[in-house]
């Protein structure tokens, strides 16, 4: 008699999750220099700049947690955050030169912020059912220093780009 298949459970789950978010950071880590280069306002050039030593440390989280449940750090290729970077370059190249240019940038920097912040929720309350008390402490440093970037990206959207663009 052939044995059935092992059911996969919560903890497939958050290591598949967790390969996920790790590929994705680091194609927000080659993604970023893109876009603070294309950016013409400086306050949005830094902007980016500071999200890429940010983001820098949170590989080396991403490679804590993996530690944390023994597994190799490894990514799976994320298809979302594929699209979201696509539409990004997209952006680039379609506002090149417009003063639209900033506020498509901003747009597609937050797409990629809520969708990091919906992982690390998720992420964050998955390592503490499972009783993974350090990754989740690891994980909601990362989900309150994504919380804080999309405050700020708000705050220089409302504040200078979207004018920007809306005055020209």
């Amino acid at each position: 008699m052939a044995s059935q298949p092992k059911t996969k459970g919560l903890q497939e789950l958050f290591h598949d999750t967790l390969k996920d978010i790790y590929f994705a950071e680091k194609k927000i880590l080659a993604t970023l220099p893109k876009m603070a280069k294309a950016a013409q306002s400086s306050d949005l050039k830094a902007a980016f700049e500071k999200h890429h030593s940010q983001t820098q440390e949170h590989v080396s989280r991403l490679e804590e947690v993996f530690a944390v449940i023994d597994k190799k750090p490894v990514g799976k290729t994320c298809a979302a955050i594929m699209g979201i970077t696509e539409e990004g370059a997209e952006i680039m190249d379609e506002y090149k030169g417009s003063p639209a240019l900033d506020a498509g940038l901003l747009a597609a920097a937050q797409a990629v912020e809520h969708y990091e912040i919906s992982r690390y929720g998720t992420l964050r309350t998955w390592a503490t059912e499972l009783g993974l008390t350090e990754a989740a402490n690891l994980l909601q440093m990362t989900l309150s220093e994504e919380e804080e970037t999309d405050a700020a990206l708000t705050e220089l959207a409302e504040s200078a780009v979207n004018i920007a663009a809306e005055a020209a």
